[in-house]
């Protein structure tokens, strides 16, 4: 069981998930929150049968499962339906995480979050390691991978935490600026720091 919990942010198209993968080459369990988000509403879940119950049917799709496109509209301009949601699936997102990370059998565990610090799922960790780019390259980098406008990149890097306020959080940052080998390094090297961290936890 891992008693020792990292909590890895960072804006979108940070490499987030790049660095995860390198971890989890180190044989360190990942627990990712978007996973988690998507099992807590999967078909025949409490959780789905819950946003149903509220919102009715036509928020499924036509294999009964749920249409997040249709629950988007829904929730969409609207502040109640948007708390009722997040106060209904935070919390299970919260739990299944935890339980995640007790049974694990790495010396530590890497807790995948995008908005770790913005929904206060710090709180939850040990430690926390933030993949930390410019704004102008993670905006060409999820230009580039997703297709979308520059300035839809520009909404969703508005609607997070500040660079520096995350900067401020963090107890660690990987620079995620130059080539894939440097981070591997800089992971590595980490996951060693981590090991020790964890023994003496």
């Amino acid at each position: 069981m891992a008693d020792y919990i990292i909590g890895l942010t960072g804006g979108i198209g940070s490499g987030k998930t790049t660095v995860a993968n390198i971890f989890a080459e180190q044989g360190v369990t990942l627990v990712d929150a978007d996973i988690v988000a998507r099992d807590v509403v999967a078909t025949g879940s409490d959780g789905l049968k819950e946003i149903v119950t509220h919102f009715g049917e036509q928020i499924l799709s036509a294999d009964g499962g749920l249409d997040r496109a249709k629950l988007r509209e829904v929730i969409f301009n609207n502040d109640s339906e948007r708390l009722w949601l997040n106060s209904l699936l935070h919390p299970m997102i919260r739990e299944s995480m935890l339980q995640q990370c007790k049974e694990a059998q790495s010396d530590y565990v890497i807790m995948v979050v995008p908005l770790l610090f913005e929904n206060g799922l710090d709180r939850l960790v040990d430690r926390t390691l933030l993949v930390d780019i410019s704004p102008e390259l993670q905006q060409k980098r999820t230009v580039d991978r997703d297709l979308v406008t520059a300035q839809h990149v520009k909404n969703i890097i508005g609607s997070q935490a500040s660079r520096a306020e995350k900067l401020s959080k963090a107890d660690d940052v990987i620079d995620n600026q130059g080539e894939i080998s440097a981070l591997k390094c800089k992971v590595e090297a980490l996951h060693n720091f981590y090991l020790k961290l964890s023994s003496n936890a």
